[in-house]
């Protein structure tokens, strides 16, 4: 009883993780990609195809090849990153959200478990 109820909780939690993806990938065809989800004063992690550091930005808008932000809130230093080298961009508050969902499900899988446990005995 106690493997069957394990195996259901982990399965449970891990099909919520797979389905919290919070990262939009962007084909090599620069062409293709239009950024048009991308919303004007949002907080984006931006991960670079040659694997060079991921930056943060507030995204303001695109201008031809380049997209185009802020470094922070705080910081008006005006970041360029060309279309070419971006591999992804992450939402961060949609990150933010997935983790504090993670714990929560995690906690909830250890309660199940728990309660499980203590039935049988």
């Amino acid at each position: 009883m106690k493997a069957s109820v394990l195996l259901k909780s982990s399965l449970l939690t891990s099909l919520f993780v797979i389905s919290s993806c919070a990262t939009t990938k962007y084909s090599m065809d620069t062409a293709k990609n239009d950024y048009s989800n991308l919303e004007a004063g949002r907080t984006y992690t931006v991960m670079m195809r040659d694997g060079s550091e991921n930056q943060k930005i507030l995204f303001r808008n695109v201008e031809g090849d380049n997209i185009i932000g802020t470094a922070g809130k705080k910081d008006s230093t005006v970041v360029t990153i060309p279309k070419a080298n971006v591999a992804a961009v992450r939402d961060s508050r949609k990150a933010k959200t997935v983790i504090g969902a993670s714990i929560i499900g995690a906690a909830g899988v250890a309660a199940l478990v728990i309660s499980a446990s203590r039935a049988d005995n």
